[in-house]
């Protein structure tokens, strides 16, 4: 079972036999629209969330020109180093589920700089709480959002920093329950009903049915 689409096909191309798609999913209580305070800071806000390390790309977000303020939230091994080139953005640390579901209420944009992310959970989270997403047009981002899902998806991330600040925060929540963890069950749970029906399974089908 893979993540997304793209993962699927390419490991079916790399010789892989029966290869299906089990999405991800995100707790839609937790993660969930709440209020949106003013805070004492320079607005749009900008948010990063994720591991501070190199692989995340997380310079070319940083190194923007965007108005307003950027917030990072995690720690990694490249925080040290980052910290003190760019000595302005607000850095959050390592927060609870709790706190980020309010910085991502309290964000204007979530920035997602990866380009090697195979789906990208936090895309998920920020969505959930109606923060829409800036990124670059390649896997996760795309499998997440979609051709013509409410993000914006671009080469160019300042633009689509920029753009991502026209788009409605309503139906950003929307697409995201789409992603809920009840469906992702049943998806898995679909892929096993080929095989033989066990209390095992039976029992699962019925935790999944009353999953959020």
């Amino acid at each position: 079972m893979a993540p997304t689409h793209v993962v699927v096909k390419d490991l079916e191309a790399r010789g892989f036999k029966k290869v299906v798609m089990w999405s991800r999913g995100v707790d839609l209580k937790i993660f969930s629209p709440g209020d949106r305070e003013r805070l004492q800071t320079r607005h749009p806000i900008f948010v990063y969330v994720g591991r501070v390390a190199v692989e995340k790309n997380i310079e070319a977000f940083l190194e923007l020109d965007l108005p307003g303020s950027k917030w990072v939230c995690g720690d990694g091994p490249a925080a040290a180093q980052l910290r003190a080139k760019y000595p302005d953005i607000n850095w959050l640390g390592v927060l609870s589920q709790e706190e980020l579901a309010k910085v991502y209420n309290a964000a204007d944009s979530f920035v997602f700089p990866s380009k090697t992310d195979t789906f990208g959970l936090v895309l998920l989270e920020a969505m959930a709480c109606g923060c829409p997403v800036a990124a670059y047009p390649v896997t996760g981002p795309i499998d997440v959002i979609g051709a013509d899902g409410p993000g914006a998806l671009n080469a160019d991330l300042q633009k689509a920093c920029l753009d991502s600040l026209k788009l409605s925060r309503e139906e950003v929540r929307k697409h995201a329950e789409k992603f809920s963890w009840a469906a992702a069950s049943q998806q898995f749970l679909a892929h096993l009903h080929p095989f033989t029906p066990t209390a095992q399974n039976e029992l699962a089908l019925s935790l999944a049915n009353t999953g959020e």
